[in-house]
């Protein structure tokens, strides 16, 4: 066993954490094996993994089906450039991809995570239109309270909360939309031949706050689109996999997309990987006998074999195990026992739920650095549940392995929080 002060005394003297505060940082949690819903702590504690890590793991920490592709693909190959070459793993998970994905869909471009994922989408935009003779259409639309990642693009698309703003002056420009029905279509219409395409997040926006919009506003900001001529671009890094009770948002939302934005959930949470679907009319904008018209964007591991054979396995288990049913009812656990447990008072936190996403407002305002994170964290390790609220919202989104005990403990631990 792993001495807890050792591990945590090294990372100190060399480490630099994602999202982290080091001047007022508790100290980071010493974590040596995790096993389903359970992550187990150097001093042999456990934890639940009410947030999936992150939004990640899918099915669980260690699940033997995916340990298994893991070695079995690397024993066959694990790794070869995705430039001029092709493997069997990766053809095999964009055939699966584009039959599972709304309609349209035809085209997979691999990349690393989500938010490369949302910057191939950008990109892929603003040079179809320049390759298509319209180089003025240079803003995009995204709504009020989004997040799409932390690359240049991806921030630009989200700025306006703390996090980007010594970046602000190097961002593209970006109009924002209120998350209300005819909102988008006022901005795109005042755009008009400026506008590129409108990025969302179907159904829920995630790091801005859990902010849950019904089918409603996905098919209105569908309809904008084709009034005004511009692609969507669907984030789902987030959303995607089952996250939201269906496979995909936007197929629960009846939408078709034009770029569809994947990661987290795409290798059940073992690996990076990140896909961004497309239209064949996007993809046609890129064919030309002129080399220079080709979209030159790539990485390094770009479709790794074995992150695509991991991808394949979880794809199996998510029709198996019939994931999105799994998660929306762990989801529907967990908000039962918590307005059983608030009564009145859930409606005054603003208690929500979509499928596996369950959130509710702390008292005292929101915004992304409103509250005392720091407590409420530390509090919820005390209950043994590893909670990491967005400010004053507090959330759950645990992997489909998730017990009924589980979910009792999650419900319980966000009531205390809730209460205190």
């Amino acid at each position: 066993m792993a001495d807890p002060r050792d591990l945590v005394e090294r990372d100190r003297r060399c480490v630099w954490h994602p999202y982290t505060q080091h001047a007022l940082e508790l100290d980071p949690l010493p974590v040596v094996a995790a096993r389903g819903a359970l992550l187990e702590l150097a001093d042999g504690r456990t934890l639940i993994d009410a947030i999936s890590s992150w939004w990640t793991s899918l099915h669980g920490h260690g699940h033997p089906r995916l340990v298994a592709a893991i070695a079995e693909q690397a024993r066959r190959l694990d790794h070869v450039l995705f430039a001029g070459a092709t493997h069997e793993p990766a053809v095999e998970l964009a055939e699966r991809l584009v039959e599972l994905a709304p309609p349209g869909l035809s085209r997979v471009f691999y990349s690393d995570d989500g938010s490369t994922a949302v910057e191939v989408a950008l990109k892929v935009v603003r040079q179809a239109w320049v390759q298509r003779g319209e180089p003025g259409r240079t803003v995009f639309v995204a709504l009020e309270g989004g997040y799409h990642g932390d690359t240049f693009g991806a921030m630009a698309l989200g700025a306006g909360g703390p996090f980007f703003r010594a970046f602000e002056p190097l961002l593209f420009e970006v109009e924002r939309a209120a998350p209300a029905e005819g909102a988008v279509d006022a901005v795109l219409e005042r755009l008009g031949d400026r506008a590129a395409a409108v990025v969302v997040e179907p159904l829920v926006q995630g790091a801005g706050g859990m902010r849950m919009h019904g089918a409603e506003l996905a098919r209105s900001i569908r309809a904008a689109c084709d009034r005004h001529g511009v692609p969507l671009v669907a984030d789902e890094v987030m959303t995607g996999f089952g996250r939201t009770g269906a496979l995909f948002a936007c197929t629960k939302a009846g939408v078709r997309p034009d770029l569809l934005c994947l990661a987290k959930g795409l290798t059940g949470g073992l690996l990076p990987l990140a896909a961004t679907l497309a239209t064949e009319e996007l993809y046609g904008a890129f064919l030309a006998d002129d080399r220079s018209r080709a979209l030159f964007h790539g990485h390094s591991f770009t479709a790794n074999p074995i992150a695509c054979a991991l991808a394949n396995a979880s794809l199996d288990l998510c029709a198996e195990d019939d994931v999105p049913g799994r998660l929306d009812a762990i989801g529907a656990r967990i908000e039962a026992r918590l307005r059983e447990r608030l009564g009145a008072r859930a409606s005054e936190l603003a208690l929500r739920r979509t499928g596996g996403i369950v959130a509710l407002d702390l008292p005292g305002g929101g915004g992304w650095l409103a509250g005392d994170p720091l407590a409420l964290r530390a509090r919820a390790v005390e209950l043994g549940v590893l909670l990491r609220p967005l400010g004053n919202v507090v959330y759950a989104l645990p992997p489909a392995c998730t017990t009924e005990a589980q979910c009792a403990s999650i419900a319980d631990a966000i009531g205390d929080l809730a209460s205190s």
